[in-house]
């Protein structure tokens, strides 16, 4: 199977990468100076046993690529709010044999979050769901890191919304065979949910920095609680902390790798590129929803989307809002609001506007 990753960055350029590595074909799918870097130097994938340069076929389109094959897997790695776009230019892509992308070919939806599968189903026949547990980091055109060992990830991979089939078993034999382990279960989202908790933290680290305080530990502990009382109401179940400690152990170990400093995750990642945009909307937003469609408040959530759909439209830089500010904020929270934050912008005036700056020298 030829495998191409639609959004090479930190998952889809550590999955890519190490896919190659292993001797599977790839082609990697970017844009603007991502792409021109990868094309003019290949792809530098920094990992625990030193930096390895990947000269793979890199593309922004399936027309570059021609008919595509009929053994071809799309691995779809962009952040949510990018799904769309990449559904509409790659579903009607034509396949050698007959047919379209969206009618033959498989299509992994490796993100964070559930929303990109359910997008993906409306157009795609063959929709499989990968609950990501990967260490990555994108800050740079042409180069990922990843610093996990001795696995670079693990992935849980399921039919959408549910099964498994033969596709599956040698999509996951090809990963297990690239460092990481793919467990092939036949309830994907239950997996993908308990993620979905976990990045709950993912904005309030993208506005006020790593949670290495107990205040901002204690706020993560409570939005956490509120998604779990949503989900709960939505009769939605997770894989629990325990079970999900038992599948992970000791497999993942982070190791400090020289010139590729550990950032934060995902979403303190699109602050830093200064992209404009932000998964918020997909993961506290996700909350946001759930909540909505059956009664019960998240008014956390909706204060976190907030904040970092408008750090990310504005270009904030990451971690500038001070973590006492941000309990501030939440603390003002009624826990029954359910008129929501939107449109409350005065809730960032008290960032320092030095913040501003430095992430203008770094962009």
């Amino acid at each position: 199977m030829r495998y191409i990753i639609i959004g090479a960055g930190a998952v889809g350029g550590a999955i890519g990468g190490r896919l190659a590595q292993s001797g599977r074909e790839v082609v990697l799918v970017a844009r603007g100076a991502h792409l021109a870097a990868l094309r003019e130097g290949g792809l530098r994938l920094t990992v625990p046993e030193g930096e390895l340069t990947y000269r793979l076929p890199a593309v922004d389109g399936p027309e570059a690529l021609g008919e595509l094959r009929a053994d071809d897997v799309l691995v779809l790695a962009v952040k949510t709010q990018d799904t769309e776009a990449a559904l509409a230019v790659w579903g009607p892509a034509p396949v050698a044999g007959g047919g379209t992308a969206e009618r033959t070919l498989p299509l992994l939806c490796a993100q964070n979050g559930v929303e990109g599968q359910r997008l993906a189903l409306r157009r795609f026949r063959h929709v499989y769901g990968v609950c990501v547990w990967l260490p990555a980091t994108h800050v740079e055109p042409g180069a990922v890191s990843a610093a996990g060992t001795p696995l670079t990830g693990l992935l849980h991979l399921g039919r959408y919304p549910r099964g498994t089939d033969d596709t599956l078993r040698r999509v996951s034999a090809d990963l297990e065979s690239a460092r990481f382990e793919a467990p092939v279960v036949p309830d994907v989202s239950r997996w993908q949910y308990a993620k979905l908790l976990g990045n709950l933290a993912n904005a309030i680290e993208a506005v006020s920095g790593p949670l290495d305080n107990e205040e901002t530990r204690a706020l993560y502990a409570r939005v956490r609680a509120e998604g779990e009382a949503v989900l709960a109401a939505a009769g939605i179940p997770w894989a629990s902390a325990e079970e999900q400690q038992k599948v992970r152990g000791d497999k993942i170990t982070l190791v400090p790798l020289p010139g590729a400093p550990r950032g934060g995750g995902s979403s303190w990642q699109s602050l830093v590129r200064g992209t404009g945009s932000i998964e918020a909307d997909h993961l506290n937003g996700e909350i946001v929803l759930l909540g909505r469609l059956h009664g019960v408040p998240a008014p956390l959530n909706e204060l976190l989307q907030h904040l970092a759909g408008t750090f990310a439209r504005e270009r904030r830089a990451p971690g500038s809002l001070p973590p006492a500010e941000l309990v501030r904020l939440a603390d003002a929270v009624d826990p029954a609001d359910r008129g929501g934050w939107a449109g409350r912008t005065d809730a960032l005036d008290p960032v320092d506007p030095a913040g501003q700056v430095a992430h203008e020298k770094t962009s």
